[in-house]
């Protein structure tokens, strides 16, 4: 009995000691970051920029977001797609810089994100500086890769490599049949046919509108990128297509079809971009670029373009991008960013750049009534659309001004889903007892996943949505001035391309986010080569206002954890301490349609 208490207690005190180690452990991971961001964000800002030769160093095979992150952990994030454009166009015309080196992706990249950087780098060749780009091959079987570099002035393949862009698919997962075996049931209502996110749940298999629209994507996004790599490699569209769906190819033969300019290694590129520069070339991560603070050169007494960003899911509040680093457009941050700009004096125009599916009917309307009462300010509003700017994003698009979108981008899917999946039948089958209780109305189990619709929910849920679709239909068409019977006809759901939806009259311009900038510039009457500034609202956080944020953090809590973790680093601390240590509901949502054109993953 003596031996058992000793090991209870033992135990106890195992688990308490493990807990405060646990605590001291993040305590120093969460001090570490901190001070890591604080020496980067030193470094970055002190480093000094050589004074000419630069050739700026363009990773493309790293993921990269649409916008920067919130997140106090996205220091070490890839440079974002809006902050690569800006980067590039601000070296347009910075004569420090000669060109650009690029690392190509080898296997797949959303056609929106494809296309934002292939303008970004074909404006910054467009000024007489060079673009190297080497890939290791074009593994990927879909030509969004490939399309993004196509047109830079040189384009080297690895000898070794295979050349196999030649189309663009997508697969769906459905999971209907999954849900059946397992005895749940999903419940949905959809408006309408094109709204076929919720088909994934509910069947086996690709409904008629469903396959027609999805060919409908792949086909238009295709030819878009055929013509602009025809355009790029000097060849028609139909002999490039040719050339195209005859591969895959070795590096040997891409090379006599024209599809790349030269053979060799990463070095040889390098060695070539190394050439082009006359005098000494001083290669420069373009995050280093982008990062470092730019002579102000009087731009303080520049007209201000307001950019307000958004990207993820839309949702009510302002919740905070955390551990998890997932992004998501809160509409209460969202919409005061849009009221902050509309009331600020200096700002002449506003851009919005939209990278969502969509989400939240309540929260996209809140949006929607901010940019409202921009315009009713007298501010005009330009909206970006990222990839994907659809259901809900294209909800807050609605009443811009004007839309600009890449042809690539994916937007419209003006419709409504909602639903459940009732999972009693499952439970049953492993011994589990899901039994609700409720008072009040039927519709208090509306969304209770231990029971179905009985026949009066299921009508109340249908005329809710109903509602919604009636008013989403309504402020698209008062918002881009069309006949309400138009908006029917491509509503139902239905997800659009950049290039359809122009040719619909969903969206005005094609174009990325420097063409927005533009149209912006137009509307507020100022002149196309007149300097502006573009400013963000709200201001990005810096990585120690983000642990803020996400922490509760005093600025004075944040530097003790900075001299923590400098007194913990120690040698002498370290040494004790590794003495001591033991083994050990309803939603405008799109269509998961970024998907389109990447390829399936890999083992």
């Amino acid at each position: 009995m003596k031996q058992f208490w000793f090991s209870l207690f033992g135990s106890v005190l195992g688990v308490l000691i493990g807990a405060i180690m646990l605590g001291v452990f993040l305590v120093l991971m969460i001090g570490g970051l901190i001070a890591s961001a604080i020496q980067s964000a030193e470094s970055e800002a002190d480093r000094a920029l050589p004074a000419s030769g630069i050739v700026l160093e363009l990773d493309l095979r790293l993921p990269r977001l649409d916008q920067p992150s919130r997140s106090p952990f996205a220091f070490s994030r890839p440079l974002a797609l809006i902050d690569l454009v800006e980067a590039l166009e601000r070296a347009r015309t910075d004569d420090r810089v000669a060109g650009v080196f690029v690392r190509a992706n080898e296997f797949a990249m959303s056609p929106g994100q494809a296309e934002e950087i292939r303008g970004a780098l074909s404006q910054f060749t467009s000024s007489g500086k060079f673009a190297v780009v080497h890939a290791q091959g074009f593994e990927g079987t879909g030509v969004m890769n490939y399309f993004a570099v196509a047109g830079a002035g040189e384009l080297w393949l690895q000898p070794t490599a295979s050349f196999s862009a030649v189309g663009l698919a997508s697969e769906t997962l459905f999971l209907g049949g999954l849900i059946e075996q397992f005895g749940a049931e999903a419940e949905f209502v959809q408006l309408h046919e094109y709204k076929n996110a919720a088909d994934i749940y509910t069947r086996a298999g690709f409904t008629d509108a469903h396959r027609e629209a999805t060919l409908s994507l792949l086909t238009n996004l295709y030819d878009t990128a055929i013509e602009g790599i025809a355009r790029d490699r000097s060849m028609s569209p139909d002999a490039l297509r040719g050339v195209i769906e005859a591969g895959p190819y070795t590096a040997s033969q891409a090379y006599e079809a024209r599809l790349v300019d030269r053979l060799g290694h990463v070095f040889d590129a390098r060695e070539a971009a190394r050439r082009e520069v006359s005098g000494r070339a001083r290669f420069v991560p373009i995050e280093t670029y982008a990062r470092t603070p730019q002579s102000s050169g009087g731009s303080a007494s520049r007209p201000v373009i307001a950019l307000v960003t958004g990207q993820g899911a839309i949702v009510t509040g302002d919740p905070a991008s955390g551990f998890s680093g997932d992004e998501v457009i809160g509409a209460d941050r969202m919409a005061q960013a849009i009221d902050a700009a509309g009331r600020d004096s200096s700002v002449r125009a506003i851009v919005l750049r939209i990278d969502s599916p969509g989400g939240s009917p309540t929260a996209s309307d809140q949006i929607w009534d901010a940019v409202m009462r921009a315009r009713q300010n007298g501010k005009p509003v330009v909206v970006s659309m990222g990839s994907v700017a659809a259901s809900g994003g294209y909800y807050i698009a609605a009443p811009a001004d004007m839309i600009v979108a890449n042809a690539g981008t994916l937007t419209g899917s003006i419709g409504m889903l909602g639903g459940k999946i009732v999972i009693d039948g499952a439970l049953q089958r492993i011994g589990l007892n899901l039994e609700p209780l409720s008072v009040g109305g039927e519709y208090a189990l509306a969304y209770s996943g231990a029971t179905g619709w009985s026949d009066s929910q299921r009508a109340a849920y249908q005329r809710l949505a109903e509602q919604i679709y009636e008013d989403f239909t309504t402020k698209v068409a008062d918002g881009r001035d069309l006949p309400m019977t138009r908006v029917q006809e491509i509503a139902r759901g239905r997800v659009w391309t950049g290039a359809q939806a122009a040719e619909l009259g969903l969206v005005d311009r094609i174009g990325g986010l420097q063409e927005a900038i533009s149209a912006a510039r137009e509307l507020a009457g100022l002149d196309a080569d007149e300097p502006v500034r573009l400013r963000r609202f709200p201001a990005q956080p810096t990585a120690l206002e983000a642990f803020q944020q996400l922490f509760g953090l005093s600025a004075e809590g944040v530097e003790a954890l900075v001299h923590l973790n400098a007194l913990m680093s120690l040698p002498e601390v370290q040494a004790a301490l590794q003495a001591r240590q033991q083994p050990a509901g309803v939603q405008l949502a799109a269509p998961d349609a970024e998907t389109l054109g990447r390829e399936p993953a890999r083992p």
